[in-house]
């Protein structure tokens, strides 16, 4: 099902792309991993910059580009949009100083540390792992069937405290794990792409993004050409159509028939960024 079989009149360069659910081809589906290998082969042949857009920290983002075979991106946008890393000519990847500096100043009142120290109290939350913590990122497990309400009882406590950060809640859908992020206030997924977008001096009709989840909601609503993968939740996908339309965005979403990576590639066909 698609609003659209062709994007604005300037040709789009850079594909962003969620991973998991979207870019990353699904458990058992051959179809997935050969276009996978199309898209790859594609994206290197029309020299069409890639930039990941994902939840999962980069040592993870690293462990999926090996396990699943992905094409090396150049840039990555990690930890819920906290960490911005650019790939080097040697093919490592160095952390995006700026960036880094920008999150700092919103955050100058109140250090991730304090802020650990005022959730204390609330024993429903279980610090995660080392590796999934930033000095911008402060995350948590809970109990999927209460993370609402711990999340609204956060983020009452963060208004009371004027303390510049927001609340993040979500499922993992490997395990049903409530988790909570606690971000500098405003940041996610789609404000780090706009801050990169403005860096690397585009217009958001340079960029294809892709995606499938609530987590991509505000970068598949901000403006880009937008792809819609086929197993995405009908809910989101009404209410990414429905603001499309109310921007008066005619030509800028793709709602994909074909799930995750494969989605992912019938959309870039649709909007020329790999040609037709």
């Amino acid at each position: 099902m698609t609003d659209s079989k062709r994007g604005p009149s300037s040709t789009p360069r850079v594909l962003a792309t969620d991973l998991d659910g979207t870019l990353i081809p699904l458990a058992g589906s051959e179809g997935n991993a050969t276009d996978l290998v199309t898209l790859a082969k594609q994206l290197c042949a029309r020299d069409i910059k890639l930039v990941f857009v994902t939840g999962r920290h980069f040592a993870s983002v690293e462990a999926a580009i090996v396990e699943h075979r992905l094409p090396l991106p150049d840039w990555v946008i990690c930890d819920v949009g906290t960490t911005i890393y650019e790939r080097q000519t040697d093919h490592s990847f160095k952390q995006l100083a700026a960036y880094r500096e920008h999150l700092a100043t919103i955050i100058a009142t109140l250090s991730i540390h304090e802020l650990r120290e005022r959730l204390a109290p609330l024993k429903r939350l279980r610090i995660q792992e080392p590796e999934k913590q930033g000095p911008f990122k402060l995350s948590f497990y809970t109990d999927a069937e209460v993370i609402a309400e711990l999340r609204d009882e956060i983020g009452e406590l963060l208004v009371q405290s004027s303390a510049p950060y927001s609340v993040i809640d979500s499922v993992d859908p490997f395990n049903g794990d409530g988790l909570i992020d606690l971000l500098p206030q405003n940041v996610h997924k789609a404000f780090a792409l706009d801050w990169w977008t403005h860096h690397v001096d585009l217009s958001q009709t340079d960029i294809v993004y892709a995606g499938d989840s609530g987590n991509d909601l505000a970068a598949l609503t901000a403006g880009y050409l937008t792809i819609v993968v086929g197993n995405a939740d009908r809910s989101l996908l009404d209410r990414v159509r429905d603001t499309h339309h109310r921007q008066g965005w005619n030509d800028r979403l793709f709602l994909a028939e074909e799930h995750a990576t494969s989605g992912v590639l019938e959309g870039c066909r649709a909007f020329g960024l790999l040609g037709q």
